[in-house]
């Protein structure tokens, strides 16, 4: 854009157009009437136009106008300079100097020319050729406008198309994420109107599982973002208290400090000047994996509470998408993880790769916790969860639609297909598995125990490990074993793909107490799970070879100091302990052993005795009676002091449609006023009671059901009872 002077001088002059206005002599002529009719209304439109013009130029500036307009004192002067101007050419070249208006200046020399003072003719070709010069010098004004205002426009047009190539990239990358279409204008405009919003269940972090609409990832900060507006909802609304210690665990694992998860919290304005997000349209279950690198962790934290989380959601089905937090790589066992999705898992570290904002349109953060069953040692030493809310049942169910998706078919379930005529082969289908180790926590003996075992079963003898095979492979072959044999380790998880009836025998080696170490007898000995546990235990200390050089994670002691380590060699029982790092308790897993055949033969039968007869075994009814009916009492005075209380009732209701081994009740006889009750167990449906029952005396009594002495039914409400 060509630059103009400066305010000092005249517009024109300094331009170089060369027209002294002051020096044309004379008035108007009569031919300018007309056009002095049509100049109020033309000089109106002009003005608007010319207006226009500049405002695409200048908009609202000062210091440009004040440049251009030159010495006519601002906009306006200008436009009233510039209107007659663009008038006359309108009018098509009527009156030039007339269109102009110049009354002010003639009037200061119309002596002149009514005096008869000067060349007319010379002052009329001077007049014109100022109008002419005046004219060219409006309209390369207004062609630099024109062209300032057409690039005004293409500025804003190409704002407004690199908006929309913009838009179309971050579709184009959230759409690289899943093929589920997504509009990301509707969900930019939704995450800016709407901000985030999260409903959760569950009281405290521990047990928390929350739903989240339009979270976000900052990758480079490494921190979930929510972002507040005028319809952000979060419930629950805890304030501060979100940071005692946490929202909720990312892992199944509980209140574990490394697994805890929280979000930094922005107005939906701040959106503006961060970079554009990336929305990932899946539904989204985001955990963080415990430890991938381990079967019994993949399992037992990661796989089965995920199951289970994803059936609590409808949402979370199969085209759910499951987004791994804790920073591994995919780890040896990744292809268990995309069982569970029909989508490819992502990982921390590829969510770098499509953006810095990553937004998750519809999410749910954490755990179920429902089916978790041994605790690690973290605050107190390893063992069984004191509350433990899982069944055989459940873990079956998990065994079925896993192998299912592998598809593996159960040994059992094809002899079933096959009918009758299978049983006269079941013995001879009967085999033992046993689980080969290679690199640490070796049986020496392996082959001498696999000819022992055939022999006192009876049966061949199948070895599989995890180095060697699929674990699919392995997961068909051990779905049809009558016996499992392994060393302890995590590839004794295995063993929930075991059929009903079968036997698990695990090794422990010397020195490491079978009784402290259970994660594998509390799933075998699961109800629901009916399989049938043996555990042995190397008791010579000659037949164990050990690593003190390896590294400490391995069992090595010799980073330990001299003492230390004759204290562990000299051990005969690792003590209890915490989680992670005793070096006594590593030290004495990752021993070598030869096994003491004629010593594990002795303890395989002592155990196989107490196994429940039959092979296959059935489910184990866990069906619980409901209340009893009709419950009442009816009270006796005999003497002043003796009296008689008399309860009775009806059946559950559903126990007419059970078969049911063992039917008996429960009943609490609790004299008001006192602390202490008195328990009956009875067989029928009424009974009188006299023993300890005072006259003119007032008894709550309650009522239940009990199946087989373990399935326990709920108390009927309580009867008051007045004798």
């Amino acid at each position: 854009m060509r630059d103009f002077p400066s305010v000092g001088g005249d517009w024109s002059q300094q331009r170089g157009v060369g027209v002294q206005v002051a020096a044309v002599p004379g008035s108007l002529s009569a031919s300018d009437g007309y056009a002095s009719q049509r100049r109020p209304a033309l000089a109106t439109q002009a003005t608007e136009r010319a207006a226009a013009l500049l405002d695409s130029e200048w908009g609202d500036s000062r210091a440009p106008q004040s440049r251009f307009y030159g010495r006519g004192g601002g906009r306006e002067g200008c436009l009233s300079q510039l209107a007659p101007q663009l008038t006359s050419k309108t009018e098509g070249n009527r009156s030039c100097c007339a269109a102009a208006d110049v009354s002010a200046p003639l009037s200061g020399v119309g002596g002149q020319l009514e005096t008869g003072g000067g060349s007319v003719p010379a002052v009329m070709r001077a007049s014109l050729a100022g109008c002419r010069m005046s004219v060219g010098a409006l309209l390369n004004g207004l062609l630099v406008s024109v062209v300032a205002a057409l690039l005004w426009k293409y500025s804003k047009l190409s704002e407004h198309a690199a908006l929309l190539e913009e838009e179309l990239h971050m579709t184009r990358q959230s759409q690289e994420l899943s093929q589920a279409h997504i509009d990301y204008h509707v969900a930019l405009q939704a995450l800016q109107e709407h901000g985030t919003r999260m409903v959760c269940t569950g009281k405290m972090h521990t047990d928390r599982v929350c739903r989240f609409d339009y979270l976000c990832y900052c990758s480079e900060a490494e921190e979930f973002v929510f972002f507040h507006s005028n319809s952000s909802v979060m419930l629950p609304n805890l304030g501060s208290r979100r940071f005692q210690p946490a929202l909720l665990d990312f892992s199944s694992v509980e209140d574990h400090n490394t697994q805890y998860f929280n979000f930094l919290e922005l107005p939906a304005a701040a959106l503006k000047f961060m970079p554009k997000p990336v929305f990932v349209p899946d539904v989204t279950l985001i955990l963080n994996r415990f430890n991938p690198d381990n079967l019994m962790h993949v399992f037992h934290d990661d796989l089965i509470p995920a199951f289970y989380t994803m059936k609590q959601y409808l949402d979370l089905d199969d085209e759910a998408r499951l987004v791994f937090m804790e920073g591994w790589s995919e780890g040896p066992h990744f292809d268990l993880y995309r069982l569970l999705s029909s989508k490819q898992p992502l990982l921390k570290e590829q969510l770098r790769n499509f953006g810095k904002l990553i937004c998750f349109t519809k999410s749910y953060v954490g755990l179920s916790k429902m089916t978790t069953w041994y605790q690690y040692g973290f605050v107190q030493p390893q063992g069984p969860k004191a509350n433990m809310l899982v069944s055989g049942n459940e873990i079956r169910q998990f065994a079925t639609a896993l192998m299912e998706k592998m598809n593996i078919t159960r040994v059992e379930e094809v002899e079933k297909d096959r009918g009758s005529a299978a049983d006269e082969k079941e013995r001879k289908d009967d085999y033992v598995v046993v689980f080969s180790r290679s690199s640490t926590r070796l049986i020496l003996n392996e082959a001498e125990l696999i000819l022992a075992l055939a022999q006192e079963f009876q049966m061949r003898v199948v070895t599989v490990s995890l180095e060697d095979q699929s674990f699919p492979t392995i997961v068909q072959v051990i779905s049809g074993a009558s016996v499992l044999v392994s060393m302890h380790g995590a590839q004794l998880i295995a063993s929930l793909f075991l059929p009903r009836g079968a036997t698990v025998v695990e090794l422990f080696p010397f020195a490491v107490n079978p009784e402290q170490y259970t994660p594998y007898k509390t799933l075998a000995t699961l109800p629901g799970m009916d399989l049938h546990y043996i555990s042995w235990r190397n008791m010579k200390e000659e037949n164990t070879i050990t690593h003190p050089d390896r590294p400490w994670e391995q069992g090595g002691i010799a980073h330990l100091e001299k003492e230390e380590q004759e204290r562990i060699l000299a051990s005969r029982d690792v003590p209890r302990h915490l989680c992670c790092r005793n070096p006594e308790w590593l030290f004495r897993i990752y021993q070598d052993t030869l096994v003491d055949i004629p010593y594990f033969l002795e303890t395989l039968r002592e155990g196989m005795k107490s196994k429940p007869s039959g092979k296959k075994s059935k489910p184990a009814s866990t069906v619980h009676p409901g209340r009893v009916r009709e419950p009442q009492c009816q009270t006796s005075v005999q003497t002043t002091n003796e009296a008689k209380l008399t309860v009775s009732w009806q059946i559950p209701w559903n126990l007419k449609y059970l078969k049911v081994r063992e039917v008996k009740y429960e009943v609490w006889i609790q004299e008001q006023g006192e602390n202490t009750y008195m328990p009956y167990i009875l067989p029928q449906q009424n009974y009188t009671f006299s023993e300890n029952i005072k006259p003119f005396t007032t008894y709550l009594v309650w009522v239940r059901c009990i199946f087989n002495k373990s399935l326990l039914g709920p108390f009927a409400d309580v009867l008051t009872c007045r004798t």
